[in-house]
């Protein structure tokens, strides 16, 4: 009778541990901006009643969408739970997350930093501050996150990048970055008002807690470090991470688990 019992209140622990499991929604956001729905993964935690949740928003890089980061990271869900926070994942569509001067079609910095931070705040029981409010993303998408953090440091309270392409002017005809700016040899104003790097004087030290880091054999390591070179020069305090790896998902789903920790620390300091 006691094993029995026994095996009925282990069967019991397994059924309720099998119920706390974070809530994965697909969602078709719509832009005004744009005049069109953007599909959005949202993983939040199991129990979304408890309190109000911290966010973090997780960018795609180029080629991906909404789905890359759950499908290459399925542990976010545990993490939802585990840290009590939420990931949003927007759907990029290769669009560098600006709003292009070319092309009225996209207009990814107002969606992101305007129209999606307004509908998550409105749908799920979200920390509505910059105090609970972080970005990141990779490759493209750690691009995304600093032009975006930057430039809207009344939206965000933390940034990071991974592998990021934080200087896009030494890589004028790739990743279909013309279409959306124009020529690089012909609108070299616009391309440097379009770089990442080129936003750092836009903030002064202490205003956003910064993450960056990036694998030694990454094509986009140099840029990584001109960025935290001149993250320097203008006294701008920011974690620099760099270690053995690619551009590639074996190096992302390593390196996403130690920005988590540093924007949960963030999230916990504020």
């Amino acid at each position: 009778m006691k094993s029995l019992r026994l095996f009925f209140l282990t069967g019991f622990v397994v059924v309720a541990c099998s119920l706390q499991a974070a809530v994965v929604d697909t969602l078709a956001v719509y832009s005004n901006a744009m005049k069109k729905n953007v599909q959005v993964v949202v993983v939040s935690p199991q129990n979304t009643q408890s309190s109000k949740k911290p966010v973090i928003y997780l960018l795609n890089g180029y080629s991906g969408d909404a789905k890359s980061w759950i499908s290459m990271k399925p542990e976010l869900k545990e993490i939802a739970d585990r840290e009590d926070l939420m990931f949003v994942c927007p759907d990029g569509n290769n669009s560098w997350y600006w709003d292009s001067p070319k092309d009225p079609s996209f207009r990814y910095e107002t969606f992101v930093s305007n129209e999606l931070i307004q509908y998550i705040d409105a749908k799920y029981p979200t920390v509505k501050d910059r105090k609970a409010r972080a970005i990141t993303g990779l490759s493209m998408g750690g691009h995304g996150a600093m032009w975006l953090a930057f430039r809207h440091k009344d939206v965000f309270g933390a940034a990071g990048s991974t592998s990021g392409g934080l200087d896009i002017r030494p890589f004028p005809n790739n990743w279909e970055m013309s279409k959306l700016l124009g020529a690089e040899n012909e609108n070299q104003e616009i391309w440097d008002k379009h770089t990442a790097i080129n936003q750092i004087d836009r903030v002064k030290n202490g205003e956003l807690a910064l993450i960056i880091d990036c694998g030694y054999s990454d094509f986009f390591f140099e840029v990584n470090n001109d960025f935290h070179e001149k993250l320097l020069k203008y006294k701008i305090d920011h974690d620099f991470l760099v270690r053995p790896g690619g551009h590639d998902g074996n190096y992302w789903r390593n390196s996403i688990d130690y920005q988590i920790l540093f924007f949960k620390n963030f999230f916990n300091k504020k």
